[in-house]
């Protein structure tokens, strides 16, 4: 038996729940090799103890292969994303909606692909996938990135039937609106500022904390999806009730 350190690897470590993430795994007793592309975020993360920043563009597949090739990855959380424009489909660009795929879907699946087979062989492992209540319910001018989320969805389900016996857990995140600057590209400050002032959104801790809930459950139990909204969110759709002042 080996006294080997637990090692987790986090993508889209830099910000939002990713790097809230990352900081509750370092906590836990984790190394936790966080996965991003801005640099200087990454050298910001270094001064948290047990983060090993590591950065790449996870789309680079030869890098993403050698940068893991003698890696033991027992916690993988696939948690990079990027968001299209907020505009209905007949007026977005082709670029765009090719760059959700290849983030959202694309690059999770070719990443799990590569630390699967050391999961499977140690009989341990827990995979990670951030969906969305876009991926379960319909959303006006999100039917691109909906669509990547449901299939990350319906890719985490058939995983874990693909997996029944190895030992090893896969765990969907269904989030609600999650105060981040996921939307700091696509939405004016003002419509941004709109967006959160109605209703107490969830933080990237609130994520972070179900996270470290569901893998310290017993090894026999897997925490198949959660769902985490906020209060106010109505259950399935995309409703709001207000704040009362």
């Amino acid at each position: 038996m080996t006294d080997r350190k637990r090692t987790a690897l986090v993508t889209g470590a830099t910000s939002g729940i990713g790097k809230a993430i990352t900081v509750a795994l370092a906590g836990a007793g984790f190394e936790v090799i966080a996965l991003g592309r801005s640099v200087s975020a990454l050298e910001k993360m270094q001064a948290i103890d047990g983060v090993r920043p590591l950065a790449l563009d996870l789309t680079d597949r030869e890098a993403l292969a050698a940068a893991l090739d003698n890696e033991d990855i027992d916690v993988l959380i696939n948690n990079a994303g990027v968001i299209p424009p907020v505009v209905p489909f007949d007026q977005m660009d082709q670029s765009d909606i090719d760059a959700v795929f290849e983030v959202n879907l694309s690059a999770a699946i070719a990443l799990t692909r590569l630390v699967v087979p050391g999961m499977m062989a140690r009989k341990c492992g827990h995979l990670f996938f951030t969906g969305s209540t876009a991926g379960q319910a319909s959303f006006p001018n999100m039917a691109v990135y909906g669509a990547s989320k449901a299939a990350i969805s319906g890719f985490a389900a058939a995983l874990r039937c693909d997996l029944s016996g190895a030992h090893v857990r896969v765990t969907e995140i269904v989030a609600g609106r999650v105060e981040t600057n996921l939307y700091k590209d696509v939405l004016n400050d003002s419509t941004r500022a709109d967006m959160y002032s109605a209703f107490d959104a969830l933080q990237p801790d609130d994520v972070a904390s179900m996270v470290l809930t569901v893998l310290n459950m017993p090894a026999h139990v897997d925490v198949t999806r959660f769902d985490i909204l906020p209060t106010a969110q109505f259950v399935g759709g995309g409703g709001f009730a207000r704040k009362e002042n």
